[in-house]
């Protein structure tokens, strides 16, 4: 996994600099497609939030690029990651992929 990781000041600056890259699905609309078929997927950038005066600021925004070319985010709350949600998929990818560097 060749991911990129940078800091933006907010999150809706962070979707808005991977929509000029090209990341333009939303891929939280596709939360099963990424369940089903998580090996079509690859993450290249990361970007984690952490609230410091509010918890509810917390976010981890993926730029994900399917095989098929196909570019898109998807936006991951700290609750958001369930056993069997596409949030916990891509963070075990993400996991993945640093222990393969």
């Amino acid at each position: 996994m060749d991911q990129q990781m940078y800091h933006y000041a907010t999150v809706s600056k962070a979707l808005q600099e991977l929509n000029d890259k090209g990341y333009t699905t939303d891929f939280n609309l596709e939360e099963d497609r990424i369940k089903k078929h998580s090996d079509d997927f690859e993450i290249q950038h990361i970007y984690r939030y952490e609230g410091e005066s509010d918890p509810g600021d917390e976010a981890t925004v993926y730029g994900i690029k399917a095989k098929s070319g196909e570019k898109g985010v998807f936006v991951a709350s700290p609750g958001a990651y369930t056993e069997n949600g596409a949030a916990k998929i891509l963070l075990d990818m993400s996991i993945k992929g640093r222990s393969e560097q």
